[in-house]
């Protein structure tokens, strides 16, 4: 009875061992960073700082350079809050320790100032570098984008710096 379980388990392993592998995420990251945002409208300049998310899937094995990226930021000044949320290709290439991307995203940003909330589209487009640490698994990230949203008949143009810590799995 145990010697025709043992050849049971062995043979299901063989077989479905392609299946359970595509239930798996091949490669990912998840990244967590500080924020420090310059923002441009008609009239005002704005410095804000807060947080920058980011969760990136990388599902083609013939095409380990292109991922997909959900990015959430939140950025914060006296009476403003601003938060982000995109979604969108990255392509990447890896130098050795070193891993340089580029990313087009699109999505929408909430902006809450004086009690009035604002909501508009957001367009992103971003690059970046991470640096493998020393640590199995985390790199750390140096990214910059810029962000475009169009609401009360005006353009909005922000462009924010994130630094932070980067664990692949």
């Amino acid at each position: 009875m145990l010697k025709t379980a043992t050849i049971l388990a062995f043979f299901s392993l063989l077989f479905f061992s392609n299946i359970a592998k595509a239930q798996l995420l091949q490669s990912a990251n998840a990244y967590v960073g500080g924020a420090y945002a310059d923002s441009v409208d008609v009239v005002n300049r704005e410095t804000f700082r807060g947080w920058d998310a980011s969760f990136e899937d990388m599902p083609l094995h013939r095409r380990p350079y292109l991922g997909f990226v959900l990015d959430g930021s939140g950025i914060y000044r006296k009476g403003i809050n601003q938060y982000t949320a995109v979604l969108g290709p990255r392509v990447s290439k890896n130098y050795g320790k070193w891993r340089i991307f580029a990313d087009v995203m699109a999505g929408g940003q909430q902006t809450r100032s004086s009690g009035n909330i604002f909501r508009a589209v957001a367009e992103d487009g971003g690059i970046g570098v991470d640096r493998k640490l020393p640590f199995k698994h985390f790199s750390w990230r140096l990214q910059f984008d810029y962000v475009h949203t169009h609401f009360l008949s005006a353009n909005q143009n922000d462009f924010r710096g994130s630094t932070g810590l980067v664990w692949r799995f």
